[in-house]
This record gives structure tokens, sequence and C-alpha cells, in this order.
């Protein structure tokens, strides 16, 4: 698949043109984490949230199917290559930082990618390292859910903190291509 990567300083733009192509970005981006990472993802409903995160368990190679844990709030996918498993929560339904710090996601932090939608304001204080994924429509408004998965998306990923400098981004997410 090919996918538009575009370099923004410290920061990459990708233009993800179906739901294919937002695995694939999930799968390319699972080669640059490790236990301990923490993902934050925003978008709005129908985005492509948890399609990126079904790539992203594709690529590190994790038990169960990856779907939305808008009801159960978090899900732990182990790992079937020795690789680190994923916790994937959804904040959606939380009311805030108190309802995020009773889910306990600091406790597999450290042996874990930790990712979470719609955690923006309220898993910062998870971790000092984080990547931030925003994910909206192609030309800068939000997808609507009612319109057809595979609108092109636009996905902008931020690493934060002293773990993602030095790291980058556009040629681990072009490298991953390859592989």
């Amino acid at each position: 698949m090919v996918i538009d990567i575009r370099e923004l300083d410290a920061d990459v733009e990708i233009v993800v043109p179906t739901a294919a192509d937002m695995r694939d970005l999930g799968r390319r981006l699972a080669s640059v984490l490790r236990r301990g990472d923490l993902v934050v993802l925003t978008g709005p409903l129908g985005s492509g949230k948890t399609t990126f995160v079904q790539g992203l368990g594709a690529g590190l190679g994790v038990r169960g199917e990856i779907t939305s844990p808008t009801f159960v709030i978090a899900r732990v996918h182990p790992s079937l290559t020795d690789g680190p498993a994923l916790v994937h929560a959804d904040a959606y339904r939380l009311g805030g930082r108190l309802e995020v710090d009773d889910l306990d996601l600091d406790a597999s932090l450290a042996d874990a990618v930790t990712v979470v939608e719609w955690g923006e304001g309220l898993v910062e204080g998870l971790a000092e390292d984080r990547l931030r994924v925003v994910i909206e429509r192609d030309d800068g408004t939000n997808p609507d859910p009612t319109r057809v998965a595979d609108e092109p998306r636009r996905v902008r990923v931020f690493g934060e903190g002293p773990r993602w400098q030095g790291v980058t981004l556009a040629a681990a997410l072009r490298n991953a291509d390859s592989r």
C-alpha cells in the first residue's frame, strides 16, 4: 500500500486513502513501538481509530480480535510473539481523570503498548513519553460517521517526551513498508 507520508518538523502527517491503508499505517507504526509506550488516539466517531488499532495489533502480533472497547472500556491482547501485549482502552464514556485512574492502566504500562482512544486530556499523566495520533478528514474537517469508511483521512503523529526525541517517525514508517 502506498501512503503519502510528510515530515512536519518532528511530527509526521500521513494521508490515508482507505480503511485498509489505515490498518497498514497501524501495522507500520507498530514497528517503532516497544513495551511501556503510550499511544493517545484522537478523532471523532467513525474516524478510523479502532481500524488503526487493528493494524497496530497485527503489527505487534497480539492475540484476539481488535474491536472497539467503548462498552468494556479496556481490553488486553497478549502477545503471540514474545513482544509486548496491547492494552486497548476507550475513554469515550469516562467522565474524567478519576475514572481513568480506576482503570489502573499504569499497572500494565511498563509491560505493554497501551493505546487509549478518546484519551486526550485524560491520560497524559500516565507517562512523560507518549505518541499522539490525531485523525481527521483529509480536508481538515472531521470525518462523517454516516459516510463511506474509505474517504481519505489525514493522520498526524506527534512524539512527546524524551523517548521520542531523535526518533524520525517518517523514516520509520517508510522503512516499515519494505519489511
